[in-house]
């Protein structure tokens, strides 16, 4: 199925007529940072499936963000990896030295990042102060110049570059990533 994404790109704050409070949050904070991004609208995009529009749009892989746990429910991951790629739980498990990953709540997602399915993104770590979900990412990422993402909402994607993210956008928010290899 595919998506339906408008043709207008916004390079500042859109106008916040129907953004949600979350979302419209990211564009201050990007704002405040002089960081440079561009986005497009589009219909809901919940799986990466549906963001092949909008990578053909903008110009830029989406980033999968997959929200983990683990067992016990005591600690939680955000990992980030190129969206064609396949996770595997046991992997990344072994990397970590944790008996088993599993994917977290929606409840948990909400608590500490204030994001839903569908919208997971690295931009929810502004909503993180106490810096309670660990970072992950797949250092193919990184060989990108930009990451497509969402602002806290699946109904936008940003094209920001990867520098930005790493160098002011979580040192801003604390958050320290872990290189993975997947």
């Amino acid at each position: 199925m595919s998506i339906t994404v408008h043709t207008t790109h916004f390079t500042e704050r859109p106008d916040y007529t129907g953004r949600l409070e979350k979302e419209q949050r990211v564009y201050d904070l990007l704002e405040q940072l002089h960081i440079s991004f561009e986005g497009v609208d589009h219909d809901t995009a919940n799986t990466i499936e549906d963001c092949e529009a909008v990578e053909a749009e903008l110009g830029v892989k989406i980033c999968k963000n997959l929200f983990l746990r683990n067992r016990q429910k005591t600690t939680f991951y955000l990992l980030m990896m190129p969206g064609d790629k396949k996770f595997v739980t046991k992997d990344l498990s072994g990397q970590l030295g944790i008996s088993r990953l599993s994917f977290a709540e929606p409840e948990f997602m909400e608590e500490y990042l204030d994001l839903t399915p569908g919208s997971a993104s690295v931009l929810g770590l502004m909503n993180d102060p106490d810096r309670e979900v660990n970072l992950l990412i797949d250092e193919d990422l990184l060989k990108d110049e930009y990451i497509g993402c969402h602002p806290c909402i699946n109904t936008s994607t940003l094209k920001i570059q990867t520098a930005d993210i790493l160098n002011v956008f979580l040192k801003h928010t604390g958050h320290r990533p872990t290189l993975v290899r997947l």
